[in-house]
């Protein structure tokens, strides 16, 4: 029987400044800098009011998934109307709700091959966010 337990936790690694160009490309493209990257900010925005902007960190999973996120430990007051969502979110949180909208809305564009990656890119980070410390809010928000 196959046991939950017995999988491996995915784990999440700092992209360093000098290598933040060279992941993103190598997952998305020219993609990232023109329509992934802009479309999570605004997500973000759309949905924290109190989000202004500012650095963010980008992580890569060990289970070959990417996302970006706020730097830094603050929170915030997140409403997604679309589905009910109201709540709090971390700034590492706030990115992976950003991420994952982002992903889910650009894997129907007409690219095939772009389209494909966010759609394994969702996934990928998905799984990523059942495990989080707020995989529950996170999903709330997306869902």
């Amino acid at each position: 029987m196959f046991d939950d337990d017995d999988l491996p936790q995915i784990t999440r690694t700092l992209v360093p400044e000098s290598e933040r160009v060279n992941v993103s490309a190598h997952i998305f493209g020219e993609h990232f800098p023109l329509l992934i990257e802009p479309y999570v900010y605004t997500v973000a925005s759309d949905i924290a009011e109190e989000y202004n902007g500012g650095y963010w960190d980008f992580h890569e999973l060990s289970n070959g998934g990417f996302y970006m996120a706020p730097s830094g430990p603050v929170r915030f007051a997140v409403s997604c109307p679309m589905n009910y969502f109201n709540g709090e979110l971390s700034a590492d949180a706030l990115g992976i709700v950003a991420c994952l909208t982002a992903y889910s809305h650009v894997s129907f564009c007409t690219e095939q091959a772009f389209a494909r990656e966010c759609a394994r890119q969702f996934h990928l980070l998905r799984s990523y966010a059942i495990e989080h410390e707020e995989g529950t809010a996170i999903l709330s928000a997306i869902d």
